[in-house]
């Protein structure tokens, strides 16, 4: 069973048994006493390995979101950037200074952009291009679109996979079909900003009629999804719908 909760003990992982994702940046507010600011990133416990999935556009409310609840930089161990943008990397930096011990995870058609960030704090630099299993049960897309160059996490559960995606530049319905074909199971999660900000109305519908198809069991859309598509999302999905913003935690059965 999938849960969605608003903890306020955001650094306590329900159990052994379980996965626990906390956004820590997003333009949506959830949580009350948070910085919401354009960006995204979240942090995903429970796994072989604690996972910093983007770092917002600002260190300090970075830090300071993750701080209010009760994540401590130190448990991290991986970061990846889902892209270029300043609004997934900015926060990059200050990060490293409070926490250099980790390995981050970029494509590789942007990390001479970010290497000296990384390097000089002392982190560990892998890039990507092809698809690849980062620790157990965890995959990254690899390298999709042309013009905006994206990957997608992907995890592995008992109920399916769950695909987060930063922005979705490549088309959020391509980068679920690209996880799918990587982790061979029906999506039973697809959350972050999947870039419908300005979209039509039947372009969305358009969309939604493609998750149907896909069996997508359940959405969290946030970010650069856009008020208006993420109405459509709630409506749709009704209790499959989980709203997403700063300091929303997502539990899951690993």
């Amino acid at each position: 069973m999938l849960l969605a909760f608003n903890g306020n003990l955001a650094g306590e992982v329900a159990s052994v048994d379980s996965i626990t994702i906390t956004t820590v940046y997003d333009n949506n507010p959830f949580v009350e006493g948070l910085v919401s600011s354009w960006g995204f990133a979240c942090v995903v416990q429970g796994l072989e390995r604690t996972i910093l999935f983007d770092t917002g556009g600002d260190g300090g409310v970075l830090l300071a979101n993750m701080e209010q609840l009760a994540l401590d930089p130190q448990i991290v161990q991986i970061v990846i950037l889902s892209h270029l943008h300043g609004d997934h990397t900015g926060g990059l930096a200050d990060f490293l200074q409070v926490n250099p011990e980790v390995t981050v995870y970029m494509l590789e058609s942007f990390a001479e952009h970010l290497e000296k960030d990384v390097t000089e704090r002392g982190a560990q630099l892998v890039t990507v291009k092809e698809p690849v299993e980062i620790c157990q049960g965890v995959f990254l897309t690899g390298e999709m679109g042309t013009a905006i160059s994206e990957q997608a996490l992907v995890l592995k559960t008992s109920q399916g996979l769950v695909i987060i995606t930063g922005c979705a530049h490549p088309g959020i319905v391509d980068m679920v079909k690209k996880s799918q074909e990587i982790g061979k199971l029906p999506p039973c999660l697809v959350m972050g900003g999947f870039h419908l900000l300005g979209a039509s109305r039947p372009k969305v519908r358009e969309i939604l009629s493609q998750f149907r198809e896909l069996g997508v069991a359940k959405v969290s859309p946030c970010h650069c999804t856009g008020s208006e598509a993420i109405s459509m999302f709630a409506e749709t999905y009704g209790q499959g719908y989980i709203q997403n913003g700063t300091g929303r935690v997502i539990t899951l059965e690993r």
